[in-house]
């Protein structure tokens, strides 16, 4: 049977563009898979690593007209925010090139042997090698940020491992560009250009988490995609780490003293988080308390106008297209549930309207638990709380997302009127928790966080940010091993200058800590 074509799509008409590529074979995904497993000892350097991770920047900003104005005819995303997603994207890259240099993520421990402690204790040297080959599941609404350039494939890059990305159908031709600037990167930095490949096709994807030589997967996309993903990754006979982004309601709670001095504010703000991107974000705000009384009128009259001037969009696809209707038709025949501003198709039929929910948190029952669930597009629901307990009793049904939100008065903001508590309860929904602002917008930062309790993540890890790499790491220790036959960052001399502890006590490398050699592993 002949292999089904790739088609790239227009969003905006429904048309094809171009045909890509064909659908990757098993036997396609298995030369992808073993052709990275080989190239695998070459990114053990360093230097030549992070040189590579710098020239795949410049590849991709190299082409960057050509890649954003694709990414634009299979996304419907708009010029300046693509424009703006490559910046990010290859601002990313170069970020884990500084983190490579740094080598702060290798990790670096020692403990030297002690024989008059009870009992004596051996000479331990720990730090952090490569993982593998990495398997990555590219986003739909991110076609650079997340998908084959994005923050999954720089992370295991950076940590040294080869990827193998599985591009998502609905930007194929921007997949190719992408992949063809990583791949030349490469070849620019001496590397094997299979450090990067990418496969086309749902079989693909299937493939590729069972593959014996898979020793990881990134994702990030809806729950029943990522859920089967991740249960065939557990169902191996190897079980991999499997670092999934499924889904995300991201709740607003708004306080009387917030809606107080500021409800018109709070609610354009919440207008203009909701839809944007069309509502597209894993980082939308999808739930919002909103405080009963004329304070939160004022706040849903705002927020309603806001949603009434914005114009209609595009949404990445048919598929979600459909899926957002269904989801707001489902919503509004909910008992009890008004909708102060109707979702529905813009008048092109291609594009959707915004809309918003609104239900007393009194008249939540069992039977309102779509209201709960994720809706991709621009809506989002307001439950309006009388009191402390029935704002608990919804935050108690909501389950774990990406971040969660609390806006406050002035004197709450200051330490006042059990505020503290309020984001403790936060905290206990969320990876990143925020006050008086808005959560779209993920900033590429070393703190950042970008992950969360199930299902917003299946795992503790974050996807953006430094720490994204400790993913794709694995500790080793050394014990009683004479100093000639240890890696070179555990040996005494410290000849890659990494910052290391030392019986408990921080190192700081010799010299400018410039990276001096290659390393290990």
């Amino acid at each position: 049977m002949a292999a089904a074509p790739v088609w790239s799509v227009d969003p905006r008409t429904g048309k094809q563009r171009e045909r890509v590529a064909d659908e990757a074979t098993a036997a396609d995904v298995d030369a992808a898979v073993q052709a990275a497993h080989r190239a695998l000892p070459a990114l053990a350097d360093r230097v030549a690593r992070a040189a590579f991770l710098r020239a795949a920047a410049e590849r991709l900003e190299a082409d960057g007209e050509r890649i954003v104005a694709a990414a634009d005819a299979e996304s419907a995303l708009g010029l300046p925010r693509l424009t703006g997603e490559l910046g990010r994207t290859t601002g990313q890259l170069r970020a884990f090139a500084d983190e490579v240099e740094d080598g702060g993520h290798l990790d670096v421990i020692i403990d030297r042997a002690d024989p008059a402690r009870t009992p004596p204790r051996p000479d331990l040297r720990r730090y952090k090698l490569p993982i593998g080959v990495v398997a990555v599941y590219a986003a739909s609404n991110f076609p650079l940020a997340f998908s084959v350039p994005g923050g999954d494939t720089a992370s295991a890059l950076a940590a040294g491992c080869p990827v193998v990305v599985k591009a998502h159908p609905d930007h194929p031709a921007t997949s190719q560009l992408c992949a063809a600037a990583l791949r030349a990167a490469a070849a620019d930095t001496r590397l094997p250009e299979d450090v990067v490949s990418v496969v086309h096709g749902f079989e693909a994807g299937v493939e590729l988490v069972r593959h014996p030589r898979v020793s990881a997967a990134g994702f990030t996309g809806s729950v029943k995609g990522g859920r089967a993903l991740f249960d065939a990754a557990a169902a191996r006979p190897r079980p991999i780490p499997f670092h999934g982004e499924l889904g995300s309601l991201n709740p607003v709670l708004v306080t009387p003293a917030a809606a107080a001095e500021r409800a018109e504010q709070i609610g354009e703000g919440l207008g203009g988080s909701m839809t944007l991107g069309t509502g597209q974000f894993c980082v939308k705000p999808g739930l919002v308390l909103v405080p009963d009384g004329a304070d939160g009128d004022r706040l849903l009259a705002a927020l309603s106008g806001a949603l009434r001037a914005t114009a209609p969009g595009h949404l990445l696809d048919d598929r979600m297209r459909e899926a957002f209707l269904a989801g707001t038709a489902g919503r509004a025949r909910l008992a009890s549930v008004a909708a102060p501003v109707a979702a529905g198709t813009g008048e092109d039929e291609r594009t959707v309207r915004p809309g918003l929910f609104a239900v007393a948190a009194a008249d939540l029952g069992a039977e309102h638990e779509l209201l709960f669930e994720e809706c991709f597009g621009p809506v989002t629901v307001a439950v309006r709380y009388t009191d402390e307990a029935e704002a608990e009793a919804v935050l108690g049904r909501i389950e774990g997302s990406l971040t969660a939100t609390v806006h406050l008065g002035a004197d709450e903001a200051a330490g006042g009127g059990g505020a503290a508590r309020l984001v403790a309860r936060l905290t206990a929904l969320a990876g990143r928790v925020l006050v008086n602002g808005w959560p779209t917008g993920v900033a590429v930062a070393p703190a950042q966080h970008h992950g969360g309790p199930y299902p917003a993540t299946t795992s503790t890890s974050t996807s953006v940010g430094a720490t994204a790499l400790e993913r794709w790491l694995r500790p080793v220790v050394f014990q009683d091993t004479p100093e000639a036959l240890l890696p070179p960052e555990l040996r005494d001399t410290n000849p890659l200058g990494l910052p290391r502890r030392i019986d408990g006590v921080r190192e700081q490398p010799a010299g400018d800590g410039a990276v001096r050699g290659p390393v290990a592993g």
